[in-house]
């Protein structure tokens, strides 16, 4: 019975020299409230879990002057379309009826009820654009 005195004795005299605080809560992540020089170390952590790596080919290429004298000659040539299909609407008569070929653009140009009817097909895409004009 002494014996299990002495054992409550000694758990109460160790247990004095205990101490306790109170346990506080410190978020790491700067999203959550957190040190915001952590950023750069979760930056890091998060970007060397990533799976999906981003493809380094430059869309951007820069044109020869042969593609460059190319593309201004097909704006210009369209340009002087549009202004002669406005013209022709719109008062002095100087284009007809039919279908033009501009390198890769077909154009065909046809009357209808509502008016000019001007169908733009890309052959090198396949993508096609239908402008009317209405009758005046």
């Amino acid at each position: 019975m002494i014996k299990n005195y002495l054992i409550i004795l000694i758990l109460f005299l160790v247990s004095l020299g205990v101490q306790g605080q109170q346990l506080t809560y410190k978020p790491i992540s700067p999203f959550f409230g957190g040190n915001t020089f952590n950023y750069q170390q979760i930056l890091a952590s998060a970007s060397a879990q990533n799976k999906f790596k981003e493809e380094t080919t430059s869309e951007f290429k820069q044109k020869t002057e042969l593609e460059e004298f190319t593309d201004s000659l097909n704006r210009q040539l369209l340009n002087a379309l549009s202004r002669d299909l406005f013209q022709q609407e719109f008062g002095e008569t100087s284009f007809t009826v039919g279908t033009y070929v501009f390198g890769s653009l077909v154009v065909d140009i046809s009357p209808t009820i509502n008016g000019l009817l001007i169908n733009v097909l890309d052959t090198s895409t396949g993508d096609q654009t239908q402008i009317t004009i209405p009758n005046a």
